[in-house]
């Protein structure tokens, strides 16, 4: 039988102690300093609104408008250009209408007037009624809570498209960008 009878120092047993802890203290300093920096650097900032037209139709013009009302942040700042009639409420300033399209509801082509509100500086120089088309910026704004809003940056009255009438999104328009 072979016994082994160790005598330790209480501070050797504490120098050991504080090394252990200062070294686990180092490695995870390490690995956290590495997960911050190797997660920093996978982050993109792209600070640039991109520029192209969002081209609203007559086929996608309800599911862009569902979307956009959706998921207004992902549309700020986009660009966009369609075609609609003057439509305004009671609430609104001179400077707001409603850019809209009469979408059919029913299989009696019962139809509601669905649209975006829209301003601009020559609003009251367009009738109610009047076919328009704009091309303008999507911001955020308020009107009975957060909406899409778009800031027209030209707008020209047009003749009724042949294709005036619009019908429920169907799900078939999914935006790429985020």
């Amino acid at each position: 039988m072979f016994v082994c009878n160790v005598k330790m120092n209480s501070n050797w047993i504490r120098k050991i102690g504080i090394t252990i802890v200062v070294l686990i203290m180092v490695v995870v300093f390490i690995v956290v300093g590495y997960k911050f920096y190797n997660s920093t650097s996978k982050i993109v900032v792209n600070d640039e609104i991109d520029t192209s037209k969002l081209e609203v139709t007559t086929s996608n013009y309800t599911s862009i408008l569902k979307d956009s009302h959706d998921n207004i942040d992902k549309y700020v700042g986009k660009k966009i250009k369609f075609t609609g009639f003057v439509y305004r409420l009671y609430d609104f300033n001179e400077n707001q209408f409603v850019l809209a399209r009469e979408m059919i509801v029913s299989p009696n082509n019962l139809a509601v007037v669905v649209g975006f509100l829209s301003e601009c500086n020559s609003a009251t120089n367009f009738q109610t009624g009047a076919w328009v088309e704009v091309e303008g910026t999507i911001c955020k704004g308020f009107y009975h809570g957060d909406i899409p809003i778009i800031k027209i940056d030209s707008i020209v009255e047009t003749n009724v498209p042949n294709d005036e009438f619009v019908y429920p999104p169907d799900g078939s328009y999914i935006s790429t960008e985020s």
